[in-house]
């Protein structure tokens, strides 16, 4: 009889951890054109967030949460071509497709930050770790963490592991010049 019970509770798991995601949480969001930069610190209250994040963006971005491992957002990444990758908050540029990797751990992958003075680093020690917290430096989003000394056959033999849910992919081909918000009070 506990053999039974063993096999209903193995295939219930294996059927709740197979279901969709939930609708909130929908595949990176793609852009026809290259965001304005953000020039100085970005700012907002949570409610603020909230109002131009999804619930999972938020959640992972403003509360440091994790998306699924393997999910559609990482399909689709793996699927994307050249390009570059800004924050989903503030639209700070992050990574280009140039350091793109794919390090088969179910979450996007670059080597190195396409544009480091958007990217900063802060030790983290949740969940009983230690680790290197990788976040906008724009904005302050969660993007996720970076890890050195794995082994990839990289520049750098680092492996930003970043949340798809918090980045915006804009295709080569398809950007237009970025401009912040001081270039355009020039004009």
């Amino acid at each position: 009889m506990r053999a039974i019970y063993t096999t209903l509770a193995l295939l219930s798991l294996a059927f709740t951890s197979c279901q969709a995601e939930p609708s909130d949480k929908k595949p990176m969001e793609t852009s026809k054109e290259t965001p304005e930069q953000p020039s100085d610190k970005v700012v907002k209250t949570d409610e603020e967030w909230k109002k131009v994040l999804t619930p999972e963006q938020y959640r992972v971005a403003r509360q440091a949460g994790t998306e699924r491992p393997n999910g559609a957002v990482y399909k689709q990444f793996k699927q994307q071509g050249a390009g570059t990758y800004y924050c989903v908050g503030c639209n700070a540029k992050l990574f280009s497709s140039k350091e793109k990797f794919d390090a088969r751990c179910g979450w996007p992958s670059f080597y190195d930050p396409a544009n480091a003075k958007n990217v900063k680093t802060k030790q983290d020690l949740s969940g009983g770790m230690i680790r290197t917290e990788v976040i906008c430096a724009k904005c302050d989003a969660h993007l996720g963490h970076v890890f050195e000394g794995e082994g990839f056959n990289t520049p750098t033999d680092k492996r930003y592991c970043i949340n798809g849910i918090v980045l915006k992919f804009v295709p080569k081909g398809e950007e237009k010049k970025a401009e912040t918000k001081e270039e355009s009070k020039k004009e």
